[in-house]
């Protein structure tokens, strides 16, 4: 007697890697581009972002009409990436992976992604205020590192059809020329001091996503790339730690910051998960047993969060319940006092933290971190614009990824935990699920 087929147990799929010299050079409008342009044949797209990003990926799961997954080396780790992708090519007809930064820069780069799982890289060049240089940029990426599997070059922000003969004419021949994309105010992205603007509120984003794609259209990416074997995909068998809970998520243009894999893991953990909107003053649901605040943009919307009362009195009950509040970054600076902007104007916030926190025109703090407890380590990151002064002592500190340097301070208040860093939670199921059982961890 034979057992009935089970599918197929790992697939290649055509899959590439969208990098860039720096930062600002178009990767995500090519990248998103480029999903929309094989969606729209009718093909399965499934994008991932390189590194800790909110913003991007809210661009691409429009584009491809899917969620968008975080892979990081550090991060995520080597082994969940490879099962991330693995997964992703038994559902998917295209695999396209955003870099982050530059090609080659932090530690894990996005070199050191590509080449890890064998992905072809796309140098995205803006070749603005550029004529030959570009080929010796392009020579660079290509070569810098021998073992990094390299797909070609595509010039972005091309002035002329002769502006693009001269940058072509510039590659050396083993580099194989993608094409070129004008420069164009119709489908660049718009951006602030985090990074793009969120998908909604980007009023005529399809229309620019539409204009990407038909621009793509006509480049050598309207193929597809070669075909990539990721391995068999091997989910990890997770305990029901969060059976019988139910999880309220803030989410809107203020509390937006939340990674997909995030949610689907308190889902895999059994927790049951409703949404409210602070902005839209709605009532956090009473029956919630546990809350979270991510972190956005509340500065922007500091004025309309201070006058809902709908939300704030429901918020308080919460905590006056003894009930867990997990608060990110900006989930954080609506827990406490006052909130200063970058024009300085001071606006209340709900009080329940002691302190008060004043945006700053730089960053104040960027990269990878951990945070150590009794379940072990649960990664992350940390990047805002913001001071914060406060009389509470920190629980304990997050370290930063590649020192033992104090990170970011780790706060408990009665049910609240607060921090800056934004965590990664499917790296300590465990310690996540302490979190929302308002655990000791």
């Amino acid at each position: 007697m034979t057992s009935a087929p089970t599918g197929p147990s790992s697939r290649a799929c055509p899959a590439l890697f969208i990098s860039a010299p720096a930062s600002g050079q178009g990767k995500t409008t090519i990248t998103a581009g480029l999903a929309r342009y094989h969606r729209r044949l009718g093909r399965r797209v499934r994008v991932f972002k390189t590194g800790p990003d909110f913003l991007d990926p809210m661009i691409l799961a429009r584009a491809s009409g899917a969620p968008v997954l975080s892979l990081d080396l550090w991060m995520v780790g080597e082994s969940a990436c490879r099962n991330l992708l693995a997964q992703a090519a038994l559902e998917a007809d295209l695999i396209l992976i955003e870099g982050v930064m530059g090609l080659f820069d932090g530690t894990p780069s996005s070199a050191d992604l590509a080449t890890a799982f064998g992905v072809p890289v796309l140098a995205v060049i803006s070749a603005q205020a550029m004529a030959q240089t570009f080929g010796a940029l392009a020579f660079g990426l290509a070569r810098f590192r021998p073992q990094l599997p390299f797909h070609g070059v595509l010039a972005n922000r091309v002035g002329s059809a002769r502006h693009a003969q001269m940058l072509q004419e510039a590659l050396p021949p083993a580099l194989r020329w993608c094409g070129h994309i004008a420069a164009s105010d119709e489908i660049a992205l718009p951006d602030r001091h985090l990074g793009l603007h969120q998908a909604d509120e980007i009023d005529d984003l399809d229309a620019r996503l539409e204009r990407a794609a038909d621009t793509l259209a006509s480049t050598a990416l309207a193929a597809l790339p070669p075909a990539i074997e990721f391995g068999t995909p091997t989910p990890e068998a997770l305990p029901p730690l969060l059976q019988g809970r139910h999880i309220a998520i803030a989410r809107d243009a203020a509390f937006s910051f939340i990674y997909p894999a995030n949610l689907a893991l308190l889902e895999t953990l059994g927790a049951r998960l409703s949404y409210f909107s602070p902005l839209a003053d709605e009532p956090l649901p009473a029956d919630a047993h546990a809350l979270y605040l991510p972190g956005g943009y509340p500065e922007l919307h500091a004025a309309m969060l201070a006058g809902n009362a709908t939300s704030a009195a429901s918020i308080r009950a919460h905590v006056d319940a003894d009930k867990p509040v997990l608060a990110e970054c900006g989930g954080m600076l609506y827990l406490l006092d006052t909130l200063t902007d970058a024009h300085g104007t001071r606006t209340p916030m709900l009080g329940l933290l002691p302190g008060h926190a004043t945006m700053q025109k730089r960053f104040t703090s960027l990269g990878m971190q951990q945070i150590d407890g009794a379940y072990g380590p649960l990664t992350g990151h940390t990047f805002h614009y913001s001071k914060l002064d406060t009389p509470l002592a920190p629980l304990r500190f997050a370290t930063r990824a590649h020192s033992d340097a104090s990170g970011e301070a780790v706060f408990r208040a009665g049910p609240i935990v607060a921090t800056y860093m934004h965590a990664y939670w499917p790296s300590n199921p465990a310690f996540t699920a302490a979190l929302f059982h308002g655990e000791a961890f």
